[in-house]
């Protein structure tokens, strides 16, 4: 795990994106100049690739014959700076820019600790107070300073590791950052959350719909990595979760409600079933409102919650 003296560290840029628009034009314009990137398009028809190639950045299209992925966007971009001797590859989604002391900031965390692998800081929302679903993915983003278990898409690596571990499991359609994350820690190598600014994401999410997907493809990854990782704790909690409040909770309570049909005295058993959702809300909510979380949105996103939970 020997590395190379921080000060001295070349640091590379992988940028991903599909039809970003405006939001890949200004993450493009955030990277620091002299900086060694590669975007990755995945089938773009905006243009977006050919103003990366006028800011003078190499640009590589997948292949549109297979499945577009951000694992296999990312690994195209690894594949492309791996002949370039660098230390680091920072990763980024072209729908956010990096902050202008991110790279310096993350560069200094890994000073004396060889055995850092990962280094993420704080992804914001550009627009929090657009939407409650623009509201709920900056909640999402902020989680505790320290030791992890896993990154989100933005974070600083050393590329040594990265690539000895395989990159990204391009077969992954969702979750594909705790996967690698679970496989860098098994062969000993840490993952960290400094307190920095990192990126400010625009997640762009206006609609009920737009949510409901995003919750849809979040329970997806759930369901895989629990599938390929199985004896992780987390996945097999959040699992089990969605199956009690998708599944058993709702079909108890519907099996009641029929059989109210003929025993109407069953059907106290369903309304007792269906209060467990509110009740539920409330612990949750509760619990974010004593974190330090405002009353309204504490309770407005256990619901969130709870209804991802539902459908996922």
């Amino acid at each position: 795990m020997n590395a190379a003296p921080i000060s001295e560290a070349r640091v590379g840029v992988v940028v991903i994106g599909r039809n970003e628009g405006e939001r890949l034009k200004a993450c493009l314009r955030s990277i620091p100049p002299g900086s060694d990137v590669v975007y990755v398009d995945s089938g773009s028809s905006d243009g977006s690739a050919a103003f990366a190639e006028s800011m003078g950045f190499q640009t590589v299209a997948l292949d549109t014959s297979k499945g577009f992925t951000a694992a296999r966007a990312r690994n195209a971009g690894l594949e492309r700076l791996a002949t370039r001797k660098l230390d680091f590859v920072q990763m980024v989604d072209g729908d956010c820019e990096l902050d202008l002391g991110w790279i310096d900031a993350a560069l200094a965390a890994f000073v004396d600790e060889p055995d850092l692998a990962v280094v993420f800081g704080r992804r914001r929302e550009r627009f929090p107070d657009r939407s409650i679903y623009n509201r709920l993915c900056d909640e999402e983003w902020d989680v505790p300073v320290g030791d992890a278990l896993s990154c989100g898409g933005d974070a600083l690596f050393r590329i040594a590791p990265l690539l000895k571990a395989g990159g990204y499991n391009g077969d992954i359609i969702a979750g594909e950052e705790p996967d690698l994350c679970l496989r860098l820690r098994q062969a000993g190598w840490r993952i960290r959350r400094i307190k920095a600014e990192m990126t400010r994401h625009d997640a762009a999410m206006t609609r009920f719909s737009q949510w409901w997907r995003r919750s849809k493809r979040s329970g997806h990854a759930f369901a895989e990595l629990h599938q390929r990782h199985g004896a992780e704790p987390r996945w097999h909690e959040q699992v089990n979760s969605i199956l009690l409040w998708g599944g058993v909770v709702p079909g108890l309570i519907l099996l009641l409600a029929l059989a109210a049909l003929l025993r109407p005295a069953l059907g106290w058993g369903a309304l007792l079933l269906l209060l467990a959702y509110p009740l539920q809300v409330g612990r949750i909510g509760w619990r974010k409102y004593r974190s330090g979380a405002p009353f309204g949105f504490a309770f407005a996103s256990a619901s969130f919650l709870l209804l991802a939970s539902c459908h996922s």
